[in-house]
């Protein structure tokens, strides 16, 4: 017997809504490879439901079920916030930083970018990134990913495998020197890391080329290490080239590779 009418229409809006979950778990997909920095710009219901997909941490795509509680505003455990760091005898001392000011040029493949890092406020991040600009951690990492939202635009660098993934065997914390209000003004220098982890900082950092504003998470914000002195115009320059074609709108891969040449400090 052929379906009747309504029954069509049912059977095209259960498809229809297949293929929209299904498509979102895409899109959660390639931004959980491409980074771990969990942030947003607009506030509006398809991102506040994004984010609530990405602070879940699924380790994969998430099932039906877990989708539906997802959708409910439920929370899957997540990282604990004050976790003691597990590998911290890979991390330098605070100490080597504590009080000191580190300046210096993160050279681009796009031009040369001025920094200053501020080891009273964030000793900890301070002394990471002076260790591995000292050992020539950076040279020949890509900046891979880049957001151009209205109140969003950082390029995020200091993945060694180029996709976000961070290295569990260099993880730290905690946060430090997190602004209160959730705005990062343009030439920010600040930490990249896990969602809901303040122990979740690694090698990642982003520069933050126009004022921006970060929701904190359940840990907290993102540590602010330092500012750009020189250079920011590299940086918005290779914002303005865009995003590769097939990204998120706003949230993707620069269209013209970055990478660092070098990052020297003293």
């Amino acid at each position: 017997m052929a379906a009747s009418p309504r029954e069509m229409r049912e059977a095209k809006r259960r498809i229809q809504q297949m293929e929209a979950k299904r498509e979102l778990r895409r899109d959660q997909e390639k931004r959980r490879r491409r980074d771990n920095l969990l942030a947003v710009g607009a506030g509006t219901a398809a991102v506040i439901l994004a984010v609530v997909l990405q602070l879940a941490v699924y380790s994969g795509n998430p099932t039906e079920e877990e989708f539906a509680a997802a959708e409910a505003g439920l929370q899957s455990p997540s990282a604990s916030p004050s976790a003691p760091a597990t590998n911290a005898a890979n991390i330098p001392k605070p100490e080597t930083a504590a009080g000191k000011v580190f300046t210096g040029e993160l050279k681009l493949n796009r031009g040369a970018v001025g920094v200053r890092l501020d080891g009273t406020k964030a000793p900890q991040a301070a002394a990471v990134f002076k260790s591995l600009a000292d050992e020539g951690y950076y040279k020949g990492v890509s900046c891979h990913r880049l957001t151009t939202a209205e109140n969003f635009g950082v390029l995020q660098c200091g993945s060694k495998s180029g996709d976000g993934q961070g290295d569990p065997a260099y993880t730290w914390g905690p946060l430090e020197n997190t602004p209160a209000n959730n705005k990062y003004a343009a030439g920010t220098i600040a930490v990249a890391r896990t969602g809901g982890n303040a122990y979740g900082n690694g090698t990642q950092f982003f520069i933050v080329y126009k004022d921006t504003v970060i929701p904190a998470d359940a840990a907290g914000g993102y540590t602010v290490v330092g500012t750009v002195t020189s250079g920011l115009d590299v940086v918005t320059k290779i914002a303005a080239a865009g995003l590769k074609k097939g990204e998120n709108a706003t949230d993707g891969a620069p269209v013209e590779p970055v990478t660092i040449d070098s990052f020297s400090l003293k």
